[in-house]
């Protein structure tokens, strides 16, 4: 059961950390874009924010799945 356990934690990890790295490099909103229109209390509306702000959480939160699944590992 561990080593099974270890060897999904270590592919949903490296999935999620390369997920995040792609949501930074490609859905993060330019400098180009029209989210400074937006006043700050309503920038999660924008289309493009909400997105990014989306796939960023679920990809963090895998991340912290994978990593707590690989410490059961390791402590039992």
């Amino acid at each position: 059961m561990g080593i099974v356990l270890y060897i999904v934690g270590c592919v949903l990890f490296l999935t999620c950390i390369t997920g995040y790295i792609i949501v930074q490099v490609r859905l993060r909103p330019r400098d180009d874009s029209d989210l400074d229109d937006y006043y700050h209390e309503f920038e999660e509306q924008h289309a493009g924010y909400a997105r990014y702000l989306r796939w960023s959480r679920i990809t963090l939160t895998g991340a912290i799945i994978a990593a707590l699944m690989l410490l059961l590992t390791r402590v039992f």
